[in-house]
């Protein structure tokens, strides 16, 4: 079983930055698959970054440039810098977990609570 807990969230203006932390319980969550996603009222969940156990990244075509994720795995801990915010970037930001990296894409195992990111014109 692996806990996920977000923070990191908040309210900022267009253009802003915002680091949002990802903290998984458990030794084993250094081998799993991690990812970000997202989802603003009435649209569907959004995959916006994913790194793989051994460090690879992809992002999704709407951040593509402003954002970046990363890993701690000595802190079991997964980063996601948000730079250039947009209001479109407006959404609960949850992390997600799975031992299979192609889960993230379609039902993590993991999820966290969320965590809120506004972005004000």
């Amino acid at each position: 079983q692996v806990q996920l807990v977000e923070s990191g969230g908040g309210l900022v203006q267009a253009g802003e930055s915002l680091r949002l932390s990802c903290a998984g319980s458990g030794s084993i969550f250094s081998i799993y698959a991690v990812g970000w996603s997202r989802q603003a009222p009435g649209n569907q969940r959004e995959l916006v970054a994913v790194i793989t156990s051994g460090g690879s990244t992809n992002y999704g075509d709407s951040v593509k440039g402003r954002f970046t994720i990363s890993r701690d795995n000595a802190k079991n801990t997964v980063y996601l810098q948000m730079n250039m915010l947009k209001p479109e970037d407006t959404a609960v930001y949850y992390c997600n977990a799975d031992p299979i990296f192609e889960r993230l894409h379609s039902r993590p195992r993991y999820w966290g609570q969320g965590t809120q990111v506004t972005v004000s014109s």
